[in-house]
């Protein structure tokens, strides 16, 4: 099964690397709908990323979320395969970890987003996902949502939909995935309203 997601994570990196193209329209006005629907309170926080080879770009929607009052924040690979969330304004100045990816100071403070908006390699009609090897997003949602509700959002272009991706116990389910096209969700999904 490893073997099976290493090579449909290889063949979907290759494919968004040879199809990216900054003319790909992304809507992030649905997300916003979902917050109208499932959150009454004012301080929603929303965890972003800061795109990396390839990745679908979120910076204008972090900063339009930042105008509207939402805090921001972005994630802090640790050791040990851990992974935190650190608050981030769209102006400061992040810094480079040992993986090449852009992150908050370490001081910032860390919290417990409402939304996060998670990147991946390749995903299914299942809410289904393949990361990047690691386990890093997989622990820290688990983790996260044992005594919270948080709305886990895939980010994707609608190339990286695979028939089918085998999953295990370490795995975590989205409850949806945005792409250029369309919101994916399960219409039995009891914690939040997306029709």
């Amino acid at each position: 099964m490893q073997d099976n997601k290493s090579f449909l994570r290889l063949k979907f990196i290759k494919k968004r690397r040879k199809l990216y193209s900054q003319k790909i329209f992304f809507s992030f006005e649905k997300i916003f709908i979902l917050i109208k629907k499932n959150y009454t309170q004012k301080k929603i926080s929303i965890a972003g990323y800061y795109p990396s080879d390839f990745e679908v770009n979120i910076l204008d929607f972090l900063s339009q979320a930042r105008k509207k009052k939402f805090k921001i924040g972005l994630p802090i690979i640790k050791k040990n395969y851990k992974m935190v969330f650190k608050y981030w304004i769209p102006s400061e100045p992040l810094y480079v970890n040992n993986y090449g990816i852009l992150e908050p100071k370490k001081q910032n403070i860390s919290f417990k987003p409402d939304i996060i908006l998670v990147p991946l390699a390749a995903f299914d009609k299942n809410l289904n996902r393949i990361g990047y090897g690691k386990g890093y997003y997989d622990r820290a949602l688990k983790k996260l949502s044992v005594n919270k509700r948080i709305l886990t959002i895939g980010i994707a272009f609608s190339f990286q939909e695979a028939s089918i991706i085998s999953t295990n116990q370490y795995d975590y389910n989205l409850d949806c995935i945005l792409t250029e096209r369309n919101l994916i969700y399960k219409k039995t999904n009891e914690n939040f309203i997306f029709g």
